[in-house]
């Protein structure tokens, strides 16, 4: 897969709490099936022996539907396990760094909340911005937060794609469509959803309207 090809329109950031690895694999399989093109794998307290066999098994459900699988912040689990790449914040390692580690075949993700920060990371090796957070969100208390006045200047500072991230349900999605948005990147509206399959489908369905 050319990485100029790749889908971001239903963008799923993992969220692991509250679910056992079955149950958490189950929702991310199901989430693919019902339209998820990319999904972020992110574990910010898992050790690295237990991030790595995660990341493994969730590699095999990504290779088997053919969806691009990044890693968030940790590049060494990223190479380890094949990813298709990283994603990285603006704490984390510089993505000049980031891209050299990683080469240049695959994906290199990095969150912005300002224009700024979106051409930089854009002039430094980014492939694609994550941007936000759009609306309030639970599972990033310190999140900055970007309107979307702010969201559809960063969209055309860069000539990457930008997946909006940050408290996107299917109620308030339709919303941002206008600002040039590669894909909705959603972590709770599919992962907390009682039918992540059908949840997957009608934000693609959203996005493709």
């Amino acid at each position: 897969m050319m990485k100029k090809d790749i889908d971001y329109s239903v963008y799923l950031v993992t969220d692991h709490r509250n679910k056992t690895d079955e149950e958490f694999l189950n929702v991310i399989e199901e989430a693919i099936k019902g339209g998820t093109s990319i999904v972020q794998l992110r574990e910010k307290t898992a050790s690295t022996k237990d991030f790595y066999e995660l990341a493994v098994k969730v590699k095999e459900i990504t290779s088997k539907y053919n969806v691009p699988l990044l890693v968030n912040d940790r590049i060494d689990i990223a190479l380890a396990i094949y990813s298709e790449g990283v994603h990285i914040g603006q704490d984390d390692m510089p993505a000049t760094i980031a891209r050299k580690i990683i080469g240049d075949e695959k994906i290199l993700g990095v969150s912005t909340s300002t224009v700024e920060e979106a051409i930089k990371a854009e002039a430094e090796g980014a492939d694609y911005i994550g941007s936000g957070a759009i609306f309030p969100t639970s599972t990033k208390d310190d999140a900055e937060s970007v309107s979307k006045e702010e969201l559809k200047d960063i969209v055309d500072s860069v000539d990457i794609p930008v997946v909006a991230i940050g408290g996107i349900s299917l109620e308030n999605a339709p919303s941002i469509k206008s600002t040039g948005i590669a894909g909705f990147s959603v972590i709770s509206a599919i992962m907390n959803a009682e039918d992540p399959k059908e949840a997957s489908k009608k934000l693609k369905e959203i996005y493709s309207s």
